[in-house]
């Protein structure tokens, strides 16, 4: 009897579905995508309607091979790919690849029994304005890139990419810098009463609010000094006690961004990290009595809409575990980003019943504590508010008052599960103020001390991961599926550093930003930017034709395009100091750039051609063999290669960079593979094995900043990397 096909992207999830789903049915991996533009040539006719010609990825072959013979034998094909645009473009792509002539359609948020099989019963045909939207999304990165990178080139320097998104995140950090370089700062004073009502044990802190009943503002020393000198034997006395009651309702469930935000600032994950571990969670992992389990929703989304079954059985589990009093009365509902998509739901986990410390020994490390975040901040999202006494104090000196605020917790409500983390480390929330001491109207107050404080105002801080990503939100540039490849193409294309764990532009960056800005003003402004978000996100709902869209982006681009080619200016980057002079001439020593990457050389090159080995880049993996850094380094001919650092007691060594996680057929190692030069997947290192994994954020293809550029065959890999001498 022939059996039902259903395709997936990765062998995580189809180990998943076929722990649930029958004989009947036979379940199988694309690998994420079949098809794409090819890198080589910009393939869109632009005057036949930007017609895209799409070809086979080489390493795909094979797996289209092995489709096709499944999807010939079967009574029906169910296409299974991620429940979002680039998953229904993939949908679609197989459908083209395979010759499927009526397949059907199936997404879900989370990959449980219930939900695969409501989604079996729900099947539909792919939705072909979702594949416009993502079809002209993955056209318009091509036309930038392709079209202005050739003139970085020609301009700038060789090897140089633009990006449609990527280039207006790095305006943001660029712009960021020159507001930190431009502040002034100024300098203003605090005064502090420290009081007790009776002894040095209920003593608190007053700050001085009002002169005569208006702000103070205190701009130097010689203007605080001046009411010291006012306030020297003078009396305090409570003048007035103001009590009321505070709610602070818990945030709402995870989406995307805020995941990534969140993750950033509580684990020190970035983005991608964070959304690498979050795709482990939802294919599924190996829970003992369990089988194969995915743990989490679908992690690329913007709406914060919880199941209703969901939604009740958190609310259950907080009865049950909390008490009534930690319920609402009614169930929590949360307002929807405004492009956001009600068929998504929220981060969550699949089960609220599968406590963190329960699974937690079934996971990886960073698996169990991302996990964990995200089981907290669903049930807290469903919890009652935190309540919260408060106390303003307000106490006379003369003709001044000094004002304390003071909170107790009254109820702990969601607080008592999770606390949300903070950007600003010097923002203070109610429960972390000081309680006052009982306190009444006219009574006498003894001070202890006041103190005079010196500050100076600051410049916006520097973006962090958690910032950048909040900023794109806010600015609608990008969407969920973007935010953590637009941060790492940034740094690989080394426009923009982490210094500290905040962003810098690079020298480079600020200059390709500075021509960009005044050749391309449209591609480059975030309102444009954010207005082509909302175009795509018309197509997707069948508001907007894709090529009518297109054709509006283009006609003014390619005007852009023509003067910046008559217009723009060379600029020569002048090399980074190196910080250390040549051991042969003595001249300075700089950083330079090959095709192999970075090195340091003699700036009197080509007079003298002295090269020095840079410092292996560490790898935030350990080594899977002896648990010690895993770095990069390079091999005579230049190629990149991974091994460990305890070498030659230990001697790991991989051409793929390890990923930090072993394989689920075999236990050996799981590395990136490459092919040309750029990541296409993950794959086990154990050539016996052969399992491969598709990346997980789904892109086969250039990044997001493509444009064309030179390819060189891998250098064919000796039995064991050599190191290039110093």
């Amino acid at each position: 009897m022939a059996k039902k096909l259903i395709i997936v992207e990765s062998p995580a999830k189809t180990k998943t579905l076929k722990g649930f789903l029958g004989s009947e049915y036979q379940v199988e991996a694309s690998m994420g995508h079949v098809r794409d533009l090819p890198e080589k040539k910009l393939a869109i006719d632009i005057e036949r309607d930007f017609k895209p010609t799409y070809e086979i990825i080489p390493e795909r072959k094979e797996v289209i091979s092995r489709l096709k013979a499944a999807a010939k034998g079967a009574s029906e094909v169910y296409l299974a790919s991620d429940p979002d645009r680039e998953g229904e473009a993939i949908s679609w792509h197989l459908k083209e690849a395979l010759g499927l002539k009526n397949p059907r359609r199936i997404q879900f948020n989370e990959i449980t029994k219930s939900a695969v099989l409501a989604a079996l019963q729900h099947s539909r045909s792919i939705d072909m304005d979702r594949v416009n939207a993502q079809q002209a999304r993955r056209e318009l990165d091509r036309i930038v890139g392709y079209k202005i990178s050739p003139l970085l080139w020609r301009k700038v320097k060789k090897g140089l990419s633009a990006g449609r998104v990527q280039s207006v995140a790095v305006r943001l950090v660029t712009e960021r810098e020159r507001e930190i370089e431009a502040f002034k700062p100024v300098e203003y004073w605090s005064i502090t009463a420290t009081l007790t009502p009776d002894t040095q044990r209920h003593k608190f802190d007053a700050a001085l609010a009002l002169r005569d009943g208006k702000k103070v503002e205190i701009p130097d020393q010689q203007t605080a000094d001046g009411i010291l000198r006012d306030l020297d034997g003078a009396g305090y006395a409570v003048k007035t006690i103001k009590r009321g009651e505070k709610r602070r309702n818990a945030a709402p469930p995870f989406i995307t961004s805020t995941l990534q935000q969140e993750a950033s600032r509580k684990l020190g994950f970035g983005a991608r990290k964070t959304m690498m571990v979050a795709q482990q969670l939802y294919e599924g992992v190996d829970v003992q009595g369990e089988g194969h389990v995915g743990l989490i929703t679908y992690m690329r989304t913007d709406s914060t809409r919880i199941a209703d079954e969901a939604q009740q059985a958190a609310r259950q589990f907080i009865a049950r575990t909390y008490g009534a009093s930690y319920v609402p009365v009614q169930p929590k509902q949360y307002k929807k980003g405004g492009a956001a998509q009600d068929a998504h739901e929220a981060i969550r986990p699949t089960g609220v019943e599968r406590l963190p410390e329960t699974v937690a020994h079934h996971l990886t490390h960073d698996q169990a504590r991302l996990y964990k975040l995200i089981w907290q901040r669903f049930v807290a999202s469903q919890m009652a508010p935190a309540v919260f006494d408060v106390v303003t104090v307000d106490i006379a000196a003369k003709n001044y008052i000094f004002r304390a605020t003071g909170s107790t917790v009254k109820f702990d409500g969601f607080l008592r599960v999770y606390r949300e983390g903070k950007d600003d480390p010097n923002q203070i929330e109610d429960e972390d103020r000081q309680p006052l001491p009982p306190l009444t109207e006219g009574q006498i107050l003894k001070l202890l001390a006041l103190t005079p404080k010196q500050h100076f105002t600051e410049p916006p801080p520097r973006y962090t991961e958690a910032t950048l990503v909040k900023a794109l939100e806010e600015k609608g540039i990008g969407r969920p599926s973007t935010y953590a490849a637009i941060l790492s193409t940034i740094i690989d294309r080394k426009y923009v550093e982490l210094v500290e764990k905040k962003f810098r532009p690079t020298d480079l960056g600020a200059t390709v930003n500075d021509l960009l800005v005044k050749h391309f003003p449209n591609v480059l402004d975030v309102t444009f930017t954010a207005g082509m978000e909302t175009k795509l996100d018309d197509v997707a709902e069948g508001k907007q034709d894709w090529v009518a869209m297109m054709r509006a982006f283009y006609g003014p681009f390619s005007e852009s395009l023509e003067k910046a080619g008559e217009q723009m200016e060379r600029v020569k980057i002048e090399p980074k100091l190196a910080g250390r002079d040549c051991p042969n001439c003595g001249k300075p020593m700089v950083i330079r750039s090959s095709r192999f990457g970075e090195f340091i050389g003699c700036s009197d090159y080509p007079e003298c051609k002295t090269i020095l080995r840079p410092e292996p880049a560490k790898v935030d993996v350990p080594c899977p063999k002896c648990g010690g850094e895993i770095q990069q380094k390079r091999s005579k001919k230049g190629a990149t290669f991974y091994g460990c650092a305890n070498y030659p007691r230990c001697d790991f060594v991989s051409w793929g960079k390890p990923v930090g996680r072993p394989c689920p057929e075999c236990g050996s190692p799981l590395v990136e593979n490459t092919f040309r030069g750029r990541t296409v997947g993950i794959k086990c290192l154990n050539a016996d094995c052969g399992h491969k994994e598709p990346l997980p954020r789904r892109q086969p293809a250039a990044p997001e900043s493509e444009g064309p550029r030179e390819f060189r065959d891998e250098d064919a890999p000796p039995a064991e990397p050599e190191l290039a001498a110093a």
